[in-house]
C-alpha cells in the first residue's frame, strides 16, 4: 500500500509532502489498518479554520494503482490513530 499526504495551510501557509510505501515498514499492519480505517471515519466533517492544517492523504494499493482513495481532513478533525499515520508518513 502506498499512502501520500499533503498538509497545507497552518500559520505560514507551508505545504509539506510525504509518501510511505507500507510493505517497506516493520508495522506495516499497523499502517495498514489506519489506512483502512480512514475509509469508515467521518474525518472530513469540519471546516478549515484560519492558521490550522488541512490534510489530503491518498491511499493506494500497491498491486492495483485503479484502487485508489482520496481524503481530505481539518487539523480539528484528526484523531489519534489518523494523527500517528500522518506522523509516519511526513517523517515529523
Amino acid at each position: 500500500m502506498i499512502v501520500t499526504v499533503t498538509r497545507s495551510g497552518g500559520f505560514a501557509g507551508l505545504t509539506k509532502h510525504g509518501e510511505l510505501d507500507t510493505s517497506a515498514e516493520p508495522d506495516a499492519d499497523r499502517l495498514e489498518a489506519a489506512a483502512r480505517a480512514l475509509e469508515a471515519k467521518d474525518l472530513g466533517s469540519g471546516r478549515p479554520q484560519p492558521d490550522r492544517y488541512v490534510y489530503r492523504l491518498e491511499v493506494r494499493d500497491d498491486q492495483d494503482a485503479a484502487q485508489q482513495a482520496v481524503h481530505t481532513v481539518a487539523e480539528q478533525d484528526v484523531d489519534a490513530a489518523t494523527a500517528w499515520l500522518l506522523d509516519r508518513v511526513l517523517g515529523s
